[in-house]
């Protein structure tokens, strides 16, 4: 069993490709993740989708063919060319997989270091897939892990003090641009979203009137109860009359297609400064020269001049997570060990079985001492097989230990490669001899 990445983030595929690969109804994600778990050689597959990245991660028995169901999936899904989305993915194979999903979960892969959301990200993108029946065992593992990591980086360096999102990035650029005369402006807020609460709580202690423009006008009083009593809350069907009253906006809506397009404007003289922070974009292509237009990929300049503050917390978070892959590599070679023991042992038992059958048969032994031969005779392998199963077992904590268990495989002739590992985890073998 391998693990495999296929990514597709700001690092590498710019935002309108990440627009047209994003999964935008999780109807689309149950879908895809059908798809590609119905081939033979991927077992389990979750899908993370978020403003900065489209990652599929894969349990898979092949990785060659695992990355090429990906990209063809992808490539039905999207509409895009198999090569066009081949030539922009980012592949992480194994070890590099593992140590990929972690620095993920741990927010070093994010656009802006330390940044908080993805971690829950994660954990609902594995969720969604666990209760879709696309994942377990194999990728919880995986999750469980970089959770872990996650939480211990959190504990032990800076890296999340005064965590960034790239919410807080647009408001803390428009604060930039409009110093302390933001302090009073109106500020309008499209979506009930994560990432437009985030935008909200900013804009409030700025001393910003947010108004909170959605389609769900209870969602949308119940979160602006629970930030400040005196967030407004309007129907999106409203829309129009705000973008053009109001200079300062922030969308990040789950809308398919742009809720904001050109032919809405009015006033193209009045100076507006909005900031799309969503994926798909929300806000149309447009070009009017008082209209400051930030989308998500335009933030990267702040989110470097952030990762450059935290450079050296990051080192000693990077350090944590390389410890972590190991530590997650030496449990899974030490678990594959135990089904190699297990069917030892049951290749002991069943010889045990046939030369009594065979003793009894031919007279050599009476049916009456079967019971006490056999005790006898499995106490006797159990001595035998003490010591070999228990360095077995350290050995296979050891990078090398792999060539160990595929030696003994052959040498016993057995075949362990559809096992499920993880159900050993919790059997008691008897590790030595009974007294």
């Amino acid at each position: 069993m391998y693990y495999q990445v296929i990514s597709f983030s700001h690092k590498n595929c710019q935002q309108s490709l990440r627009e047209n690969l994003a999964f935008v109804s999780l109807e689309c994600k149950k879908d895809f993740l059908n798809k590609l778990t119905s081939f033979d050689f991927i077992d389990e597959a979750y899908v993370v989708s978020t403003c900065n990245r489209v990652e599929i991660v894969v349990a898979t028995k092949d990785n060659f063919a695992s990355f090429h169901a990906v990209i063809g999936t992808l490539s039905q899904k999207s509409g895009m060319d198999f090569y066009s989305i081949k030539e922009i993915a980012n592949r992480y194979d194994d070890e590099e997989a593992i140590l990929h999903v972690f620095s993920v979960v741990s927010s070093l892969d994010s656009l802006v270091i330390g940044e908080s959301q993805i971690t829950g990200q994660v954990k609902e993108a594995f969720k969604l897939s666990f209760d879709n029946k696309t994942a377990g065992a194999k990728l919880n593992k995986v999750v469980s892990y970089a959770i872990k990591c996650a939480a211990q980086i959190r504990n032990m360096t800076d890296i999340s003090k005064q965590p960034i999102s790239i919410a807080s990035v647009a408001v803390a650029q428009a604060h930039k641009i409009y110093g302390d005369n933001i302090t009073g402006m109106t500020a309008v807020v499209i979506g009930t979203g994560e990432m437009s609460v985030i935008a909200m709580k900013h804009l409030v202690r700025l001393g910003c009137d947010v108004t909170l423009i959605s389609r769900n006008i209870l969602k949308a009083s119940e979160i602006s109860k629970e930030i400040e009593e005196s967030i407004k809350v309007d129907s999106i069907e409203h829309l129009k009359k705000y973008i053009n009253r109001y200079r300062l906006l922030f969308t990040a809506t789950s809308s398919p297609e742009p809720i904001i397009k050109e032919a809405m404007i009015e006033n193209p003289n009045l100076n507006r400064v909005w900031f799309d922070m969503a994926i798909p974009k929300d806000i149309e292509d447009m070009d009017f020269e008082n209209l400051q237009l930030f989308r998500i990929d335009d933030l990267q300049v702040i989110s470097n001049q952030n990762y450059a503050l935290k450079e050296e917390q990051a080192l000693i978070a990077r350090d944590i997570v390389l410890e972590y892959k190991d530590s997650f590599y030496h449990w899974l070679r030490v678990l594959s060990a135990e089904p190699v023991i297990k069917h030892m042992r049951l290749k002991v038992q069943d010889s045990i079985s046939k030369e009594l059958n065979r003793a009894i048969k031919k007279g050599f032994i009476e049916e009456s001492m079967r019971h006490n031969v056999e005790k006898m005779a499995n106490q006797m392998f159990n001595r035998f097989l003490h010591d070999p199963t228990n360095l077995l077992r350290e050995t296979s904590g050891d990078s090398s230990g792999s060539n160990t268990l595929d030696a003994i495989q052959k040498l016993f002739n057995i075949n362990v490669a559809h096992e499920n590992v993880k159900k050993y985890k919790n059997e008691h073998h008897f590790k030595g001899y009974r007294k």
